[in-house]
């Protein structure tokens, strides 16, 4: 029998509870996907300890069909408090009810990918700093936690302060209000976390962070990680989100993962606010030759086939690289990616998105 939800569900109920019964039955399995023999779905409904203890039978059970590749088994969370003066970042969880509103934040706007490479990061920080600039009150949020980019794209490298021992003090760079798991670690120190602890630092950079430390803001723009993994599931289920912005360049290859992206966010029930082509034209900074190094035009085309709005094509320039590298985002300068940047911003201002 090929593998599908209905075969998953049916090796899940084979699976007894403690006190009899099995959980689906119960309904602790929730948002269950099967994609090429990868399968993903959240275990909630319980106390925390019991859902962990259900874990490696449950992940045996999935293994045990034919055609599974991996497994992912999500328990949502808000981690534990305390270590040292603050609040510990990272740990195992306990479960949540329902979407929660991000305190002091009036639109929250995740920024994805499909895959890794297509400048998400870079993308998400100038359109901080081009909404700051265009006067509205932005945070950013660094989600990429394996790979946080953000405090050296912003130029940040102090620690985050926590008077109480329970709430986080972001910082501020360019106007933008920020927190990254990098601020918290030494740049060079990998994170090596299981699913539940990277889903309870998660929460704990939305919840424990006092965002409105500087006033409230008009909107937090969250960097996620490539992909369509346990931050963007958990993210989506878990916080009031009022939507997402694709980025990709405009290669076939790359929009192919992009489409996925939407297709998660879709089936989330979280909405597509629209696709950002990156690196769409190079030009020479010699001769003034246009060149279109990755293609031309696929995301705007692709966007119409689905029936999206295009926010805009940013340029493949030097100029973005060195800025990013040097702390200062390009959409902080005067040069021709500030000004794509401000374009984009000003579309998803009247868009009503901002």
């Amino acid at each position: 029998m090929a593998l599908s939800k209905e075969t998953v569900l049916e090796a899940l109920k084979r699976v007894a509870l403690p006190g009899g019964g099995d959980p689906v039955t119960q309904g602790f399995v929730h948002a269950l996907a099967v994609e090429s023999g990868v399968v993903r779905f959240v275990l909630e409904g319980a106390p925390g300890p019991a859902l962990e203890a259900l874990r490696p039978a449950l992940e045996a059970a999935v293994r045990a069909l034919p055609g599974v590749e991996s497994v992912t088994v999500v328990v949502p969370a808000g981690p534990p408090r305390g270590l040292g003066g603050g609040p510990k970042i990272g740990g195992h969880p306990t479960p949540q009810a329902g979407k929660l509103p991000v305190a002091g934040v009036r639109h929250v706007i995740a920024v994805g990918s499909g895959k890794g490479g297509v400048g998400k990061s870079t993308v998400s920080a100038n359109l901080a700093v081009a909404l700051a600039r265009a006067g509205k009150r932005v945070g950013l949020l660094d989600a990429d936690i394996y790979g946080p980019s953000q405090p050296r794209m912003m130029g940040v490298t102090k620690r985050p302060s926590s008077p109480d021992g329970k709430t986080i003090v972001p910082l501020q760079a360019h106007g933008v209000t920020l927190m990254s798991i990098g601020l918290m670690l030494k740049e060079d120190e990998a994170v090596i976390w299981r699913g539940p602890m990277l889903m309870g630092a998660l929460q704990q950079m939305l919840g424990q962070v006092q965002w409105d430390a500087y006033g409230p803001l008009d909107v937090l723009i969250i960097d996620l990680p490539p992909g369509t993994g346990d931050i963007q599931l958990t993210l989506c289920q878990k916080t009031e989100l009022d939507g997402a912005i694709i980025v990709s360049t405009p290669q076939d290859i790359a929009m192919l993962d992009a489409k996925k992206a939407i297709d998660m966010f879709r089936r989330l029930n979280t909405p597509v606010f629209g696709l950002i082509e990156n690196m769409s034209t190079y030009v020479c900074p010699n001769c003034g030759h246009e060149a279109h190094l990755f293609g031309h035009g696929g995301v705007e085309t692709e966007a119409a086939r689905l029936g999206l709005p295009f926010l805009g094509a940013l340029p493949l320039d030097l100029e973005v690289r060195l800025a990013g590298d040097s702390g200062t985002p390009a959409a902080a300068g005067e040069g021709a990616p500030a000004r794509a940047y401000a374009a984009i911003a000003q579309a998803l201002i009247a868009s009503g998105a901002v």
